[in-house]
This record gives structure tokens, C-alpha cells and sequence, in this order.
């Protein structure tokens, strides 16, 4: 495993889980969405999103496999254009789904953006891999990637050393990855910068570890304020979300 400094800025900001969502009724914004990342820039929060590929391979804000949830669209992500993605419009609001370039774009360096690709252990994940890298190559402002995909980190310390990378972990969220982390030589090959460890998880051996050789922890979701609590006195830095923001 690679041994190098992550930076500063990393540990310095709260970041707003898919952005600073939430509220209700006409003053509600929705996850992934332009008014939740401007709400984030605002406040002076960094943001974390999610990315999922479009038909045509392109990198998508959207957190879902499937659009029914969050849009007035069917069916999976990956079975539309970037095009067409970007004329569905989320759930009662005006946003619509847009490019990590968009979000790039609206972001203009004021944040750090914490980008988590989305995987399945059977998703060709260096396909979404080489999308971001290509949406962030020109990017001067503060990024990261991260991934509970261990495939993700692997792929960014061999395709794009200079980029910081992330895994995500999780013992609690069973989607695939549950104790990915753990596998025998699973940090090793994924060449992380940092963790990003499940809330729910915390304390634990293993990341106290990591942290106590002065390498970033990062924790999700901070939802509560015992949650928050609790990630203060175990992590570096949070990753937050309605009642568990500041």
C-alpha cells in the first residue's frame, strides 16, 4: 500500500451527504439536486454525491439505481442517455438530474467534493471509474472518489495515482459490500487515502487503527445528534445530514 499524505483540506470541512437536502413542504430540497449543493456552498459545507453511469458512459448525480424514487422518470439509469437524464425532473422541485460536469461547474473550486461512485459486485465498475476521471481530469478544485467497491480505489491508484481516494465501510448496510473492508488484503489493494466508516460501526479495532497512524477517518451517515457525537470523538471529519448537521 502506497504510503503518502493525504491533505489538509480533507479533514477540515463537514461535508453535506448528497448535499444540504431535506425540509418540507415548498422550502424542501432533494438529495443529489442543484438546490441542495447550492444550499451546501452557503452554508460552507463541502459536498458528497453520488455517481451513476448513464447509457452513453457518461457521470450522473443520481444516488439510485432505479429512477422512480427520486424523478418523474422509469426504469434503471443505465438504460437512458445523459440527455435524456438531464430532462428528468426531481421529485416535485424543479431541479433535474445533471453531470458530475454540471456539478463541477456550479461548485466553481468554493467546496471540496467528495464523488462515491456507485457499485454492485457484479458492475463494471472501471467503466464509472474512467467516467469521473474524465469529468474531474481538468478540475482545479478540491476532489475526492471513494467507493464501498474496493475495485474503485484500485482502479484510481493505478489509472490516476494523483487523484485521493477513497473506501467506504460498512459491518451494518448490507447492499453488497457488507465487511468489504475486512476481506484479507482488501485495504491493501484498494490503496485508499482514507476510510469513510459507517456510523453504526463505530468504535471499532480496525479504523482506530488506521487513525492512530495518522491517516483520515471520515464517518457517515451523521444523521442524529448522538451519531454526531459520537463521530467526534472517533473521526476526522463527518459527513452529515439533517438532524445530525451542526
Amino acid at each position: 500500500m502506497t504510503e503518502r499524505t493525504a491533505p489538509d483540506w480533507l479533514t477540515q470541512w463537514e461535508y453535506a451527504h448528497r448535499g444540504l437536502h431535506g425540509g418540507t413542504g415548498n422550502d424542501a430540497l432533494i438529495e443529489n439536486s442543484r438546490s441542495a449543493f447550492a444550499a451546501a456552498i452557503k452554508a460552507g459545507m463541502g459536498i458528497e454525491c453520488d455517481i451513476q453511469l448513464s447509457r452513453d458512459r457518461q457521470a450522473m448525480v443520481f444516488h439510485d439505481w432505479v429512477l422512480e424514487r427520486l424523478t418523474d422518470g422509469s426504469g434503471f439509469v443505465a438504460d437512458h442517455s445523459a440527455d435524456d437524464l438531464r430532462q428528468m425532473r426531481l421529485t416535485q422541485t424543479g431541479d433535474r438530474i445533471e453531470s458530475l460536469g454540471d456539478l463541477l461547474a456550479q461548485v466553481d473550486q468554493r467546496v471540496p467534493i467528495l464523488i462515491e461512485v456507485k457499485s454492485l459486485p457484479d458492475f463494471t465498475i472501471e467503466e464509472a471509474c474512467a467516467a469521473v476521471a474524465e469529468a474531474i481530469a481538468g478540475y482545479e478544485g478540491n476532489v475526492a472518489v471513494m467507493s464501498f467497491d474496493p475495485r474503485c480505489s484500485e482502479w484510481f491508484a493505478a489509472n490516476d495515482a494523483r487523484r485521493i481516494r477513497g473506501l467506504v465501510c460498512t459491518d451494518t448496510l448490507d447492499h453488497g459490500w457488507l465487511g468489504a473492508w475486512r476481506a484479507d488484503g482488501a485495504i491493501d489493494r484498494a490503496d485508499p487515502d482514507f476510510l469513510a466508516v459507517d456510523i453504526r460501526d463505530l468504535p471499532d479495532e480496525l479504523a482506530d487503527d488506521w487513525r492512530a497512524q495518522g491517516r483520515p477517518l471520515l464517518s457517515w451517515t451523521i444523521s442524529t445528534a448522538e451519531r454526531r457525537a459520537k463521530a467526534l470523538a472517533h473521526v476526522d471529519a463527518l459527513i452529515s445530514e439533517g438532524h445530525g448537521l451542526a
